[in-house]
């Protein structure tokens, strides 16, 4: 089983992470965001992985220090348990709906991080969950994971169905590129590794 378990504490944030790349999409998240919990929740559902995550923040801030390390941890976790990254798919892509909104979604574990996010929001909050942090969270994740990530809004008007389309979407990716397949030897490149 790919799993990892991690726990990081600092003077802004406490977060415990335990993670299951080969789960069935079960979750016990509890942030202190609610609107965070419903987003990891799709990422897990969608992304069949089982994940526990326990946050404590400086929430009488902002939100940005618990959302940003949440994404940090959460990159740390899937780089951990994806381990050598022998026999993966390596790759992930889909156009994903939700009602008004679509969504597409590419990812490559290539070891070299980068985010391309091309969303905008017409509100600067979605319950308790500043719309700026989206960005954020999917950035600290491939830079901790070393995530190729691509999120492009094609269409929608309804900011709740974009964001929620965006993690279902990079769920779907991650299970996708995360998948063991037994046509790969090695790893899925021509330099024979994904790191710099």
């Amino acid at each position: 089983m790919r799993c990892s378990t991690i726990n990081r504490e600092t003077k802004e944030t406490k977060i415990y992470m335990e993670l299951n790349l080969d789960g069935t999409g079960k979750s016990e998240i509890s942030t202190g965001i609610g609107f965070l919990d419903h987003m990891l929740t799709h990422i897990a559902k969608l992304g069949f992985i089982d994940l526990i995550v326990k946050a404590e923040g400086d929430l009488n801030v902002d939100c940005h220090h618990t959302i940003e390390d949440i994404g940090i941890v959460f990159g740390k976790c899937l780089l951990e348990a994806m381990g050598d990254k022998v026999s993966m798919n390596r790759y992930g892509d889909c156009i994903l709906p939700m009602e008004d909104a679509l969504i597409l979604c590419a990812l490559d574990i290539s070891g070299r991080p980068f985010l391309s996010f091309d969303c905008d929001f017409s509100m600067e909050r979605l319950g308790d969950f500043d719309t700026e942090m989206f960005e954020e969270f999917f950035r600290a994740v491939c830079i901790h994971a070393g995530f190729n990530l691509h999120i492009k809004c094609m269409d929608g008007k309804n900011n709740h169905h974009v964001a929620e389309a965006c993690f279902k979407a990079f769920g779907k990716v991650l299970d996708e590129a995360t998948t063991i397949n037994t046509r790969i030897t090695g790893v899925l490149s021509t330099k024979g590794m994904l790191e710099l």
